[in-house]
């Protein structure tokens, strides 16, 4: 898992139909406080994220292993929002 945040959304009209219907959004790997670095990639949200989010992903076949991706051409899926992170007893991100 990855932690990232969301940077922005795709659209696409036309898309394989496994993936209809399913929100893409722009997403950029962070450190454990929150802050960008990286090139950006394209992941499936399965938990209603938005832009500013900070999130855990997963690539490859564990993006395959939700209930909404499985079995669907999917390379990255966003599958948490991240509340607050805590490294080595400090708090490094809080949500809001």
């Amino acid at each position: 898992m990855l932690i990232a945040k969301v940077i922005g959304t795709t659209v696409s009209t036309i898309k394989d139909e496994k993936i209809v219907g399913r929100k893409l959004l722009i997403v950029r790997q962070t450190d454990e406080k929150g802050e960008p670095f990286g090139k950006p990639f394209v992941a499936i949200d399965t938990v209603n994220a938005g832009v500013g989010d900070l999130v855990l992903t997963a690539s490859g076949s564990s993006a395959r292993q939700t209930a909404i991706t499985k079995d669907r051409p999917v390379d990255a899926v966003i599958m948490a929002m991240i509340d607050s992170l805590e490294v080595d007893g400090v708090v490094t991100y809080t949500k809001g």
